[in-house]
């Protein structure tokens, strides 16, 4: 497994993003005001990236609350693995509970799986998508952050 980025889940995107983009000085590789989601390059080559916050909600059907939480997460360790469905096999014969099973999100051009850590992080395992199995919109919105 090789850790992909911290996704921040915000409520303020807006704010959020002109926080990392303008203050800070990350370089934006996807994403803008106005948007849910949005991709960033710290000059050290860390990466960051910063998701709505319902749009995360969605995604897991909001019933899935860390133990004792009173809202929706506000972080995520994103795991990039050569297979999902491997992953998720592999960690349930360990014993591991998944909040959600591997999905295609075609809206995101990868497949994912969903899980806590023993502390209630989520934690999601990433695979990119071939680009042909993108939605439409995504491909287009791709094409816009491609040089």
């Amino acid at each position: 497994m090789k850790l992909s980025n911290i996704r921040l889940m915000t409520v303020k995107f807006d704010e959020t993003f002109l926080f990392y983009s303008e203050t800070l000085g990350f370089e934006v590789t996807w994403g803008a005001p106005g948007d849910a989601y949005a991709h960033f390059k710290a000059q050290n080559g860390g990466e960051l990236s910063l998701f709505s916050r319902k749009a995360m909600a969605e995604a897991l059907e909001t019933a899935h609350l860390p133990a004792g939480a009173s809202s929706q997460d506000t972080f995520a360790l994103i795991l990039e693995v050569p297979s999902v469905d491997e992953a998720y096999k592999s960690l349930s014969a360990k014993g591991v509970r998944f909040l959600t099973k591997p999905v295609d999100r075609k809206d995101w051009g990868i497949r994912t799986a969903h899980l806590r850590d023993p502390e209630g992080n989520l934690i999601e395992l990433i695979s990119n998508m071939p680009r042909d199995q993108w939605s439409k919109e995504l491909d287009n919105e791709a094409k816009t952050y491609t040089k």
